[in-house]
């Protein structure tokens, strides 16, 4: 399978996750709510997500992954164009949920297809080549986003999101012909695979891992788009654009990963991105103009993927006779994570403040990194 195709699969379904940024005070203010009322939006997508994997990870090991995946994304794509027909946040939080459920069966069974066909040895910098489709996601989901956002309103935005989808998965179905794959073993599905996962140290440790990294780095980017309208006043078109940066500067990393994993190692990799993402988030809420607060957006990107990208590639060699499997709960873990990070730091945005909330991640940042740099 063309990894050109697996990263367009994710491609779209993190453009997904990040178009929403840029508008999510539009949003709010369509429905007669506030940005910490709206921000329910991220859990609501982001807890069915982890929750999912439970199914897909069993399926894609037993079924294949090529296969899961292309019927992942035609729900997916259907349930995102049905996103633009909700007339209250209550009804958009539902139908975000289904979107976050059929998202479930794409990146992570990519990350588990990459998996089954490369050596360790190479498989971060192979994570890193997929992982720019999610990078270009960044890119282009938030200035599109906050673009189409301003001109035409949100709900363009879930349209276009699904009609990507259906193509992307007319074009995985057309290829998976050519790219055969060893499946598992006959007989009931069963969550027994799961188990045997969580036997193991590594196991454990990357969920934990997850769940922590999904809180205090996911959890608190979705708020940049707001705080970036509220307190320094820029425009839903110029908020996309900034947090663009965080794709350009992830994009950078892809393209150096392979030099940079060879020069750092694993170790490096992380003590680099957690600090540099530790002092940004420390620093954002109280720079004293919106140029500042875009230098440090345009720093998380690689300092992310630095960071994440190495529990990623540690993920897929948990368990390698069940990698759909062990990728699953790594995503399961880090997607509640998310879920909890995006609302803890809601509220500490809504009792004191963006300073807190960014603070908040910060710290998390910090202690994940010094546990991580131990265990490596």
């Amino acid at each position: 399978m063309p990894l050109l195709l697996l990263s367009a699969a994710a491609f779209v379904s993190a453009g997904s996750m990040r178009v929403i940024d840029p508008v999510l005070h539009l949003i709010a203010t369509d429905f007669g709510a506030t940005v910490a009322e709206a921000s329910i939006l991220i859990a609501a997508f982001a807890l069915p997500y982890g929750v999912m994997q439970i199914a897909f990870g069993p399926l894609g090991d037993r079924y294949g992954k090529l296969p899961v995946m292309c019927l992942a994304l035609v729900a997916f794509g259907c349930a995102s164009a049905l996103s633009a027909t909700a007339t209250s946040l209550t009804g958009l939080e539902v139908l975000r949920g289904a979107t976050g459920m059929t998202a479930a069966g794409i990146i992570p069974l990519c990350l588990a297809y990459i998996g089954d066909h490369t050596d360790y040895s190479v498989r971060q910098a192979t994570i890193a080549q997929f992982l720019t489709g999610i990078v270009l996601a960044q890119v282009l989901a938030a200035p599109l986003g906050g673009i189409i956002g301003e001109l035409f309103g949100w709900r363009p935005l879930f349209v276009g999101t699904g009609a990507v989808a259906l193509l992307a998965a007319a074009l995985l179905w057309r290829a998976r012909k050519t790219a055969p794959e060893r499946l598992g073993a006959g007989g009931r599905l069963s969550l027994r695979p799961y188990a045997v996962v969580l036997s193991r140290p590594a196991g454990r440790f990357i969920v934990i891992a997850a769940l922590v990294d999904g809180a205090v780095l996911f959890g608190p980017t979705p708020f940049l788009g707001a705080f970036l309208h509220e307190v320094h006043g820029l425009s839903y078109g110029e908020v996309g654009l900034v947090l663009a940066l965080i794709g350009v500067s992830g994009f950078a990393y892809t393209r150096l990963a392979t030099r940079l994993v060879a020069a750092l190692g694993e170790r490096g990799l992380v003590s680099i991105g957690g600090g540099v993402i530790a002092a940004s988030f420390a620093t954002m809420g109280l720079v004293p103009s919106w140029p500042w607060a875009a230098a440090l957006i345009g720093l998380l990107g690689g300092a992310f993927f630095m960071l994440h990208g190495t529990l990623q590639a540690r993920a897929t060699e948990a368990a390698p006779e069940a990698r759909g499997t062990a990728v699953a709960l790594f995503a399961m873990a880090l997607f509640l994570g998310q879920s909890l990070g995006a609302l803890a730091i809601g509220t500490a945005i809504g009792l004191g403040g963006y300073a807190a909330g960014f603070s908040l991640a910060a710290a998390g940042v910090a202690a994940l990194t010094l546990v991580l740099r131990a265990r490596l």
